[in-house]
């Protein structure tokens, strides 16, 4: 009986040991926006955000420790007068990414300007990409669903994801998906299996259905949370110029390059 072939030490960060394997990929996705009804920024009630989606990025399996280390060491320059106040390690430290990622800290903060083009071109860097998908939210309150919203967010990243794997790279590519905790893990998990082993059309490049951790305990995931925050800032603009004229300042400073560093992202917006 033959044996399969197998390489010594992988050249390229994140490959499979597997001759004809590609790379593995790790996507971190986060939420943004509100999952809530949206009418209008002055409506009384339903007011938070008119997007809703998925955002975060996507590295290679073997660029997951060394980013993590670099984003850790930003973190604690970016915030050490923060950091250094509370009671937490800076490792279980964080600082979520809608609070960071306001137009007062982006207009008054060089230091926020400065970092957030090194966080774009850090994830280009490693061989990753920033990764966004999200729906403008247009039906009335009494018609919203939240959870049927999130699900559906969910299927479209993960057939993006699986679409990336299969038509950008020889041999295909592989993916896992971390995501944070969320009260309904059971249904989110499900909708991904089903998606995994779907008979028309199962996505053959998510190995197994989404993690769920704790973001506090994870660098990966609170930089997912901060491209989430970002994009959160950057959505409400793009499908609500007229009622967030405020946020123009992120398009100013960031869009084009945040623009360069995403591949298979898009909000889908149907006014």
């Amino acid at each position: 009986m033959s044996l399969p072939s197998f390489r010594g030490p992988c050249s390229k960060h994140g490959s499979s040991c597997f001759r004809g394997f590609g790379l593995t990929y790790v996507a971190y996705l986060d939420e943004f926006g509100h999952i809530g009804p949206y009418v209008s920024r002055s409506n009384p009630k339903f007011n938070e955000s008119p997007v809703f989606g998925l955002a975060g990025l996507v590295l290679p399996l073997g660029e997951v420790r060394s980013f993590g280390t670099w984003f850790f060491q930003r973190k604690c320059e970016l915030l050490d007068f923060e950091i250094k106040r509370a009671a937490n390690h800076p490792a279980t430290w964080e600082k979520k990414g809608a609070a960071l990622y306001t137009v007062k800290n982006v207009e008054k903060y060089r230091e926020l300007r400065v970092f957030t083009n090194r966080f774009f071109n850090k994830i280009r860097s490693c061989g990753g990409f920033i990764f966004y998908v999200g729906i403008e939210k247009t039906k009335l309150p009494q018609d919203h669903r939240p959870n049927e919203l999130y699900r559906a967010v969910l299927r479209e990243a993960i057939k993006r994801l699986d679409q990336f794997c299969l038509q950008e790279s020889d041999p295909q590519e592989t993916f896992f998906l971390v995501m944070d905790e969320h009260d309904q893990r059971e249904a989110l998990v499900t909708e991904a299996a089903v998606s995994m082993y779907n008979s028309t059309n199962p996505r053959r490049s998510l190995i197994e259905p989404p993690f769920q951790v704790e973001s506090h305990r994870y660098q990966t995931l609170q930089a997912a949370d901060w491209l989430a925050g970002f994009t959160g800032r950057m959505g409400a603009y793009w499908t609500d110029p007229e009622s967030y004229p405020e946020n123009i300042v992120f398009r100013t400073y960031f869009e084009a390059r945040f623009n360069g560093k995403c591949k298979r992202s898009g909000i889908r917006q149907e006014r």
